[in-house]
């Protein structure tokens, strides 16, 4: 059975860092596709980085070169370090885990109970 825990969500200021941990069991989270997703005030949910097979990462524009996401050790756990944060980074974050990259936008695949990141002004 797969189950996906988030972890590490909080209140950070403006321009703080925050990492959020994913903990994967009953899967190898280097099968196929990892994500991080978030639910922002405003706007649908929507992919903010995802790591593949290969270890190849991709990021949503708006947090290019302030979160970066890693899987240290390609079993267990993916992690998300955000940095420079804005209270447009306010939100319910998720992690996914899926086995397509066709429509990454579709909310397939296995998902955590997501965890909140507040950044206050």
């Amino acid at each position: 059975q797969v189950q996906l825990t988030e972890s590490g969500g909080g209140l950070v200021q403006v321009g703080g860092s925050l990492g959020l941990s994913c903990a994967a069991s009953g899967y190898r989270v280097d099968s196929n596709f990892m994500g991080w997703y978030r639910e922002t005030p405003g706007k649908q949910r929507e992919l903010v980085a995802g790591i593949g097979r290969s270890g190849h990462s991709r990021y949503a524009d708006s947090v290019k070169g302030r979160f970066t996401i890693t899987r240290p050790n390609a079993l267990d756990t993916v992690y998300l370090q955000m940095n420079s944060l804005k209270s447009e980074d306010t939100g319910v974050y998720w992690c996914n885990a899926r086995r397509s990259t066709a429509n990454l936008a579709n909310p397939m695949g296995y998902w955590g109970q997501g965890t909140q990141v507040t950044v206050s002004s």
